[in-house]
């Protein structure tokens, strides 16, 4: 199944639970959340506390993305602040297969994200260890950058490792993804596609939601 996974970073924080109402009953699955310390990036964004509020008001998959250094010591708030989804950096671990592994014994998901620059290569020791791999479609820590095509050469690589060693994991791609890239990304072989300003910027962000979910269902 492909998924949609609005971007909170691009949501109107002052009424955060009608925002993921209006994109859960348009047809998305997860709502992403960009978890950003002011060090692995240069922008600060929230932490825990915030994934346990509105995890009372929502049944949405926690698709929580760690752009944090040692993201090992932070692992635990987020499983129990209610994130089904935790994707860690290969550029912030040290230790990322020990990572993967602590991550599944919480009770989450485990995925391994990979910015523009970062070869695909770098993740191929884990892709049996993960459910998802984060490609990267413009630099982490900021919202509505330029989507960088380039980055989609990645994916071939993975769905290739994937078939050939009959792994399960998803292949999200986060980043300046829009109604008019959309088809050009699910086109390279995305499973899971990360829209925040294209979803939470829009006049009527359902509709827009609509929109990706009739191009995504057509790729299903």
């Amino acid at each position: 199944m492909k998924t949609l996974s609005p971007s909170l970073l691009s949501a109107d924080f002052s009424k955060l639970s009608e925002e993921l109402a209006t994109v859960k009953n348009a047809g998305a699955q997860y709502i992403h959340l960009d978890i950003m310390d002011g060090h692995f990036v240069p922008n600060i964004t929230f932490g825990a506390p915030v994934l346990r509020s509105i995890r009372k008001v929502t049944d949405l998959v926690f698709d929580v993305h760690l752009m944090i250094e040692n993201p090992e010591n932070y692992l635990a708030d987020f499983a129990s602040a209610g994130a089904d989804i935790l994707n860690v950096h290969f550029e912030a671990c040290t230790d990322l297969g020990k990572i993967i592994d602590k991550i599944h014994s919480l009770g989450c998901k485990a995925g391994v994200t990979v910015k523009p620059d970062t070869p695909v290569e770098a993740v191929a020791s884990v892709l049996d260890k993960v459910d998802m791999v984060l490609v990267m479609t413009v630099y982490p820590g900021f919202s509505g950058q330029k989507f960088i095509p380039e980055a989609l050469n990645k994916i071939p690589a993975l769905v290739k490792a994937r078939k050939e060693r009959k792994l399960n994991f998803d292949i999200q791609i986060d980043g300046g993804v829009s109604l008019s890239n959309l088809r050009q990304v699910l086109d390279a072989g995305a499973d899971s596609i990360v829209a925040g300003s294209a979803v939470f910027g829009a006049e009527n962000p359902g509709e827009a939601v609509a929109e990706f979910m009739n191009i995504i269902r057509e790729y299903e």
